[in-house]
């Protein structure tokens, strides 16, 4: 049986999702706004974090308030522009995982592409100016452009010689072939190429550093190893991911983290598992520290991705993704008590039934579990094509509306649920209160296409509640509420 067939479903289940389709359109100008429009009020940054009594991890402000940023990845192949930050902001979006690459950072042993690093600054201070928050993702897919894709730079990429045979229809089975296998080795294993690789992330947490924008880094995108066995074989595949996740994986993370320490004391840090955590594999990697004085600002990134949806059927519910999981992304944050971020999820298209309901199951659960998510992809395609967030008006993609729903990115008290009615245009955030809800703001995110001339704000649980309107946003203070009272805020589009 040819390996992408053995491999099965697990076969597509790392960032198949990563590549830009084919199909893919530039976003459109018209459907961005001006320079300069942005958010009446900043997104504060997270300082810590808090714990609300479902036992959920949330980053936090300096006031205590729980953080929930909603995003979209770009960056990876395509040109980011002032217009398309500027866009995301005006569609409520709170978050972006910014692609970036060693083999463009590094692209010759010890010369770094300054002009490279001016594009990334300057990307920063786009989000500076329109006040999102960015997680730099160090990117790869299949090693690196050795093997005819992205990341690790080709001068440090060690084959022994090996074979390198590319499957051309299934580039994910290429991380299986010799040489990829032997990259990864010498990666995770050469002193030279260990410093190397430290000294790059230096250099980027060096440049970086101080921006108002800068959530953090996502430290590697999805690791991968050696296989020792029969890639074919599931008990081998889950023998090396554990091995990697008890061993080398730690072992580079523990590098990493101390090469951005070395620069930038404030920056978050978040660690990916191995993609088995999308079969419902909980992750095998040891509690990790942080160097920084006073807290630890360390934060888990995996990645929502059913693979029966990678390999092009339509989602169903049956098979039980979404439980488990949820399952096996629950115990290492909640040991380690780390803040959830989820850098990708989303299927290709959600045109037909099941992909649609998939994307609202996943919004609900992450509802659950996460402090915040990235959905893969901004970019615009016809029919809501690929892994497009939109169509090539700019509007979103069908299907995926949900994802473009308001939301409450600063809660002060503990978050319980939200919904969103898109026929009546009423959004409904419940919240318990606590000792935040009465000096401290909560802010909603109404998109200005979903509520073009504002929004009524009305209040049950609490009197005397305080509304500021703002372009986009509103923020109600609840001096009044009694901790442990529920508070549900409606806001409806006028």
């Amino acid at each position: 049986m040819r390996l992408h067939r053995a491999l099965g479903t697990l076969a597509l289940g790392m960032s198949l999702l990563c590549a830009l389709p084919a199909t893919a359109a530039p976003l459109s100008p018209a459907a961005a706004p001006a320079r300069g429009t942005a958010p009446a009020a900043p997104w504060p940054r997270p300082v810590g974090t808090v714990t609300t009594p479902d036992g959920r991890v949330h980053l936090a402000d300096r006031q205590g308030r729980a953080l929930r940023l909603h995003g979209l990845n770009l960056g990876k192949n395509d040109t980011v522009t002032e217009e398309r930050i500027a866009r995301l902001a005006r569609d409520g979006f709170t978050l972006i995982r910014l692609t970036i690459k060693w083999e463009d950072l590094e692209p010759r042993r010890g010369h770094y592409d300054t002009g490279y690093l001016r594009t990334v600054e300057r990307t920063l201070e786009w989000a500076d100016r329109y006040r999102v928050l960015v997680l730099v993702d160090w990117h790869q897919d299949v090693f690196g452009p050795a093997f005819g894709h992205g990341g690790i730079p080709a001068w440090a990429t060690r084959t022994d010689g090996l074979p390198f045979e590319p499957d051309p229809d299934d580039w994910f089975a290429d991380y299986f072939q010799p040489a990829v296998q032997a990259a990864f080795t010498h990666l995770y294993d050469d002193p030279d190429l260990r410093a190397a690789q430290a000294a790059a992330y230096t250099e980027v947490a060096t440049a970086l550093r101080g921006h108002p924008s800068l959530l953090g880094y996502d430290l590697f995108n999805e690791p991968f190893g050696p296989v020792p066995g029969d890639p074919s074989d599931p008990a081998d595949r889950l023998a090396a991911s554990i091995a990697l996740e008890r061993g080398r994986l730690p072992a580079m993370y523990r590098r990493l983290i101390a090469a951005v320490r070395a620069a930038d004391p404030d920056a978050w840090l978040f660690l990916e598992p191995t993609v088995l955590v999308g079969e419902g594999v909980p992750t095998s990697l040891p509690g990790l520290g942080d160097p920084r004085p006073g807290t630890d600002r360390l934060g888990y990134a995996p990645h929502f991705y059913d693979t029966a949806v990678e390999s092009g059927a339509d989602w169903d519910p049956s098979g039980r993704f979404i439980e488990r999981y949820e399952a096996a992304i629950g115990a290492y944050p909640a040991e380690h008590r780390l803040p959830v971020l989820v850098g990708e999820w989303g299927p290709p298209k959600a045109t037909t039934p099941g992909n649609a309901e998939l994307i609202r199951r996943q919004l609900a659960s992450m509802q659950g579990f996460a402090t915040g998510w990235a959905m893969w992809y901004d970019c615009a395609a016809e029919e809501g094509g690929g892994y497009c967030a939109r169509d090539p008006q700019g509007r979103p993609a069908p299907g995926k509306e949900p994802a473009f729903a308001p939301y409450a990115p600063v809660v002060a008290g503990s978050p319980v649920g939200e919904s969103y009615d898109p026929a009546t245009r009423a959004y409904t955030l419940e919240l318990t209160a606590d000792r935040t809800t009465r000096r401290a703001w909560t802010t909603l995110a109404l998109p200005r296409d979903l509520f073009p001339q504002g929004a009524r704000i009305s209040v049950r649980g609490a009197s005397g509640a305080r509304v500021r309107p703002g372009p986009g946003t509103a923020r109600v203070l609840l001096p009044a509420a009694r901790p442990g009272t529920p508070v549900t805020l409606t806001a409806i589009a006028r």
